[in-house]
């Protein structure tokens, strides 16, 4: 029977994507919602999670760790895996350089090294998205896989170097790099879906609930042995009423046969092993 992965994914911000990736970095309402997300938003979901007994796959920014160092080790002791999601929340892009980008990832591993003992071997880009660096970074420092692109939906892939996108010519695809890609979807995170935006109005929170199940199901029905990502941030998904539609999903998904909840490394593991 075809195995299928559930992989519940948290991008620990706290308050370093609203000091490194927005405008306002002193504003202390925006600051305010990442410490909803470290200080009540966390707690809920590791209790959640233990209710269920799942493991999961918490993305850190070393500033998440070094700015609340008791949460990190919580989530860590209570069994939860911490892989990279740069030192300052800082979009690759915005970097002035490798070298400073190069600076921050190094500086994001040291975090994760002296919380948990080990070297991450997992990345995800802050906003989900690579400078023309990135990829020679993460093989530079030993990285094994990635979780930030979406060249497909449910099937775990390697990320591709050397591809050439020419306004004035074809696009050429470049050849494979021993980097595993997990790949995501804006379809399955909280963030551009319950994140309070000005530029957006409210959203129907039931729908995106459903739609998550929907894809689910769609995968398990459609894709030998499909890998869901669902990615949230405990500053999101922790408000209480989206904890109880959090909870029926999981429900849902424990009882679906021959699905299993897992870390995104142990999927990569057996991606390489096969």
């Amino acid at each position: 029977m075809t195995h299928h992965s559930v992989c519940l994914t948290f991008d620990f911000d706290g308050v370093s994507s609203w000091i490194h990736s927005f405008e306002s970095p002193d504003s202390p309402t925006k600051l305010s919602r990442g410490l909803f997300g470290v200080d009540v938003g966390a707690p809920r979901v590791l209790d959640l999670l233990d209710q269920f007994d799942v493991e999961s796959t918490w993305f850190t920014p070393g500033h998440t760790i070094d700015s609340f160092p008791e949460r990190a080790e919580e989530v860590w002791t209570r069994g939860h895996d911490i892989q990279h999601h740069g030192w300052s929340h800082t979009r690759p892009r915005q970097y002035e350089s490798k070298a400073a980008e190069r600076a921050d990832i190094e500086r994001g591993v040291e975090s994760i090294v002296e919380l948990t003992g080990n070297r991450p071997t997992g990345y995800r880009s802050p906003s989900w998205d690579f400078s023309l660096h990135t990829l020679d970074i993460l093989r530079e420092l030993g990285f094994e896989w990635d979780s930030s692109q979406m060249a497909t939906d449910f099937v775990p892939y390697y990320v591709r170097e050397g591809w050439k996108a020419p306004a004035d010519g074809p696009f050429e695809r470049g050849t494979e790099t021993e980097l595993v890609e997990v790949p995501v979807s804006w379809h399955r995170d909280d963030f551009p879906a319950f994140a309070f935006n000005r530029e957006r109005g409210y959203t129907n929170e039931r729908a995106i609930f459903r739609q998550w199940r929907e894809q689910f199901d769609w995968m398990v029905e459609h894709v030998d042995g499909g890998v869901f990502v669902l990615t949230m941030h405990p500053q999101v998904i922790g408000h209480g009423h989206r904890l109880d539609r959090l909870e029926s999903f999981i429900e849902h998904v424990a009882d679906t046969p021959s699905v299993e909840f897992e870390t995104v490394e142990a999927v990569v593991e057996r991606f390489d092993s096969a």
